[in-house]
């Protein structure tokens, strides 16, 4: 059921977001008087269309992309029959190349103004919730593997990031400080300050796992029981307080996570508070060291609301804040620093991003952040992408003429390898992290 949620919600935010990127070249198209032939969300065969005026529009069995076909435009359709004839009025080669530049450009732009419109009302309607620097330092973190193997412990009190005192603990996590080179955490542990630097590498390294580096030392109740897990079938019930576990007194969740592992596929006594009175449960672990059930943490949190007025800043910097991120990333790819393998994720990879509940917050933090990322990674200089036509538009406005349309036709062949050579390695990527 996991897995149909995952699917489900990546495929409705590709549907919306192709949809408004294809829109935005069919609609900038059409502004000029081009004739729009095909408009489709999906790739063939297809499975449901209709025409309407000039144009046919359809929905296609492969939901990974889309397209819009304009008379006279060698595209990745590779449909040159009427080139060698003279141009239409109505064709895209007709056309001056500044309003040929504005119908490539139409897609990007659309992506952008919809993840910035995404960002704006999640910030407005939902909100920013965090913990405080204040609250998490109550108690220190956790520190996981990856975590220990750059010098930080659990019970550490993060107190400085990059040499300055933050507000919110987040900040602790965010790329300005692990995408940036040199930079480091101050941390208070046992009355002493302690610098501990991360490694420029540090993100490639976290990528390869399949959870946190850090986080906050939390007491906690019982969330979600799931259904036919140890923890239903034993009896454990939604605000449960469990506080011991065999011998082992429980205060943290992490202290319940280290128990439960040493108890794998064995029975044991979990003692639980409900309604203030204790009770004990006969718990059989499962072989992974898990009862199945979803913690509450019982931090305190703020949320800090906005006004449209100042939401509008806080979301258009936020979704600008992905180009940039995801630039920084391509350059950490570049130097060295992290390999391509740690960094690109396919279909597979996002689904499990936006994961097995359907929460709408997280599906339009989400979808408003893909919309960036397309957006960017349509602009790259690629034959086949918006960013390739861009690039040889470009050309033909500087120099004053246009490049063969057999060169066209072999680049657009080229840049349908290099995608197709893209898609092939990000899913062979998601299937190897799947196994490992």
């Amino acid at each position: 059921m996991e897995a149909l949620i995952m699917a489900g919600q990546l495929l409705l935010a590709l549907s919306i977001l192709v949809g408004v990127h294809e829109a935005g070249h069919m609609f900038a198209a059409k502004a000029f008087g081009m004739r729009v032939e095909k408009f489709s969300i999906g790739f063939p065969p297809k499975i449901f269309g209709f025409k309407y005026g000039e144009t046919e529009y359809s929905i296609g069995a492969v939901p990974l992309g889309g397209f819009v076909k304009i008379s006279g435009m060698i595209d990745e359709s590779l449909d040159t029959d009427k080139m060698s004839s003279e141009p239409e009025p109505h064709e895209f080669r007709a056309k001056p190349a500044w309003q040929r530049l504005i119908v490539m450009m139409g897609g990007i732009i659309v992506n952008i103004i919809t993840g910035i419109f995404i960002f704006i009302m999640v910030t407005y309607y939902y909100g920013e919730e965090y913990l405080t620097a204040e609250e998490v330092n109550k108690r220190g973190i956790v520190a996981l593997d990856l975590a220990q193997e750059i010098g930080l412990q659990t019970g550490d009190r993060i107190i400085k990031v990059n040499g300055r005192e933050y507000q919110r603990f987040p900040e602790v996590l965010s790329a300005d400080v692990l995408l940036t080179s040199g930079s480091y955490y101050t941390v208070l542990r046992n009355g002493d300050t302690v610098h501990v630097e991360i490694p420029d590498d540090f993100v490639g390294r976290l990528s390869d796992r399949k959870d946190q580096f850090i986080m906050p030392m939390y007491p906690f109740d019982v969330g979600r029981v799931v259904d036919g897990t140890p923890a239903d079938q034993a009896g454990l019930q939604e605000g449960d307080q469990i506080v011991r576990v065999g011998e082992h007194e429980i205060n943290y969740f992490h202290e319940l996570q280290a128990v439960l592992g040493d108890y794998a596929s064995k029975e044991v006594e979990v003692d639980v508070v409900r309604n203030d009175e204790k009770q004990t449960l006969s718990v059989k672990v499962d072989e992974n060291g898990r009862i199945g059930f979803v913690p509450r943490d019982l931090l305190e949190k703020e949320t800090q609301y906005y006004s449209l007025g100042e939401a509008i800043p806080k979301g258009t910097h936020d979704a600008f804040a992905v180009i940039t991120n995801t630039v920084r990333g391509f350059s950490k790819i570049f130097r060295g620093e992290i390999g391509a393998s740690q960094s690109i994720s396919g279909p597979i990879g996002i689904a499990r991003e936006f994961g097995g509940q359907w929460i709408w917050q997280k599906f339009w933090i989400l979808t408003g952040l893909l919309s960036m990322v397309l957006a960017f990674m349509n602009f790259l200089p690629i034959p086949a992408l918006d960013g390739g036509h861009v690039v040889f538009l470009l050309y033909e406005m500087v120099a004053g003429r246009k490049p063969s349309d057999k060169f066209l036709e072999n680049a657009q062949k080229v840049g349908m390898v290099i995608l197709l050579s893209l898609m092939v390695f990000a899913f062979g990527n998601d299937i190897i992290k799947i196994f490992t």
